[in-house]
């Protein structure tokens, strides 16, 4: 029993170091946080450096400020290393506005986007269109 547990250590290892598996786990974070109204929390996972980050920032906070907000995400594409990776996400978002109970339109697009491991932390470096989290 006990050469079976060793034996299955490295292959633990792998797994849990698996590049696809942490950005799908930061992906799911960032959607989860989107639906739970958390801009901040959302806006963690992105790299302040990256282009349209102010924009982003501002969308974002309006929108959940005018509304509550269902993200779901689907990864579409996935290809790179365990720095780098470009991902085509399939996002949906259903919005329902604050002052309207009823309405919940909904969105759906491709996002494009870079992700890279800095501090040993998965960050979004490029997302285009950033205004598809316009208000």
């Amino acid at each position: 029993m006990m050469r079976r547990a060793l034996l299955l250590i490295p292959l633990a290892a792998c797994l849990a170091a698996d590049p696809s598996r942490e950005v799908l786990d930061m992906i799911t974070d960032a959607t989860a946080s989107l639906s739970a109204g958390n801009a901040r929390a959302f806006l963690a996972n992105f790299d302040p450096a990256m282009p349209d980050y102010q924009k982003l920032r501002d969308n974002v906070t309006t929108l959940l400020s005018q509304a509550e907000v269902e993200s779901f995400v689907d990864v579409a594409g996935d290809e790179g290393d365990a720095q780098r990776r470009t991902l085509e996400l399939n996002w949906r978002m259903r919005i329902r506005q604050n002052r309207d109970a009823t309405a919940a339109p909904g969105r759906e697009q491709l996002i494009k986007c870079r992700v890279e491991k800095q501090k040993g932390k998965w960050r979004i470096t490029s997302l285009e269109p950033v205004d598809y989290f316009a208000p």
